[in-house]
């Protein structure tokens, strides 16, 4: 969209537009282009100190409905992500469950629970967010075989497809997907219709959904279609 079209749908002046802009671009938030701006490429992620804090309320809502339904005593996945770490929150109290993640942040989160057994995967260490990613993780991964596999991407595209923007990260996700007896995805709505690059998996392998408002119609229908039980944290 132009700046000039901006200005005048948001009733402001477009110098207003363009220091806006400046600042969204600055927090990847926004990409600007010749005469106006767009939406962020689908190649490079928000950054995880943005992320942390974008949709942080919707993200609390998601990880209590996870943990309510997640049983005491049972084996978990957790992969990367700031939704599966609002959930290691919420597991805070659970008694008798075994987590295996590569995720640094939701294992240091779960360490507090005298009560929950912490196993962290092999692999290169990514210093943005602490997530573990490599063939050592999958390799580490496959020895196991949980009740319940919880992930978070960056998109849910309109063909069903989930996306992701690590291809790395992808296929650690891909191999918890294999080695999970149930696969539990967490994704607010902003996932919804949201470009990112690599293929993660298609909605027909998830067995519930946890988002934070209803799917859009042509979603539920892919949701329906794809026997995926949704549960929504309004």
């Amino acid at each position: 969209m132009s700046v000039e079209e901006l200005a005048q749908q948001l009733e402001v002046t477009p110098q207003t537009v363009r220091r806006d802009v400046k600042q969204m671009e600055e927090e990847k938030l926004l990409a600007r282009y010749h005469g106006g701006v767009g939406l962020p490429s689908s190649v490079e992620n928000i950054d995880y100190s943005q992320r942390q804090t974008l949709n942080s309320e919707a993200k609390r809502r998601i990880a209590q409905a996870v943990a309510e339904q997640v049983p005491h005593g049972c084996s978990l996945l957790i992969n990367i992500g700031t939704t599966t770490e609002e959930v290691a929150r919420s597991l805070a109290y659970h008694k008798g469950i075994h987590v295996v993640t590569n995720n640094l942040n939701v294992a240091a989160i779960l360490a507090d629970n005298s009560e929950c057994e912490v196993i962290v995967a092999g692999g290169v260490v990514r210093g943005r967010d602490r997530g573990i990613v490599g063939e050592a993780t999958i390799d580490f991964i496959r020895q196991f075989k949980v009740d319940i596999g919880i992930i978070g991407i960056s998109s849910i595209d309109e063909d069903g497809s989930l996306r992701d923007f690590d291809a790395r990260e992808v296929k650690v996700a891909q191999t918890i997907i294999e080695q999970s007896r149930e696969v539990w995805l967490v994704a607010d709505q902003d996932k919804f219709f949201r470009k990112a690059l690599v293929r993660l998996a298609h909605l027909s392998q998830i067995d519930v959904l946890f988002t934070d408002a209803p799917p859009p119609a042509p979603l539920a229908r892919l949701l329906r279609e794809a026997k995926v039980r949704v549960v929504v944290a309004e």
